[in-house]
């Protein structure tokens, strides 16, 4: 496990988002769940790539890139990757 991986998931408590961020990612994902526990999911699995640049984490898993704030843990936004952009991250790590 990486350490940013880590870092995140020793701190999954924290991990939250506003009521403007709650409905960007609700729409940009189409989901209609609680946001924090549907990405809180996709945090902890097995084939997530998790990297640090600059001041936000970046989490890719199952063609969905999700950024969170490094330093509040606060969820900014989450998107639909295509398979390229998703490959091309395992590629480097």
């Amino acid at each position: 496990m990486n350490i940013d991986k880590e870092e995140i998931l020793s701190h999954l408590e924290k991990v939250h988002t506003t009521k403007l961020g709650e409905k960007r990612i609700k729409n940009n994902l189409q989901i209609n769940e609680d946001v924090v526990d549907y990405l809180k999911k996709m945090l902890k699995k097995d084939d997530t790539a998790i990297y640090k640049k600059g001041k936000n984490y970046y989490i890719e898993t199952c063609n969905i890139r999700i950024t969170i704030n490094s330093y509040n843990y606060c969820i900014i936004t989450a998107h639909h990757i295509d398979n390229y952009e998703y490959n091309k991250v395992y590629k480097i790590l």
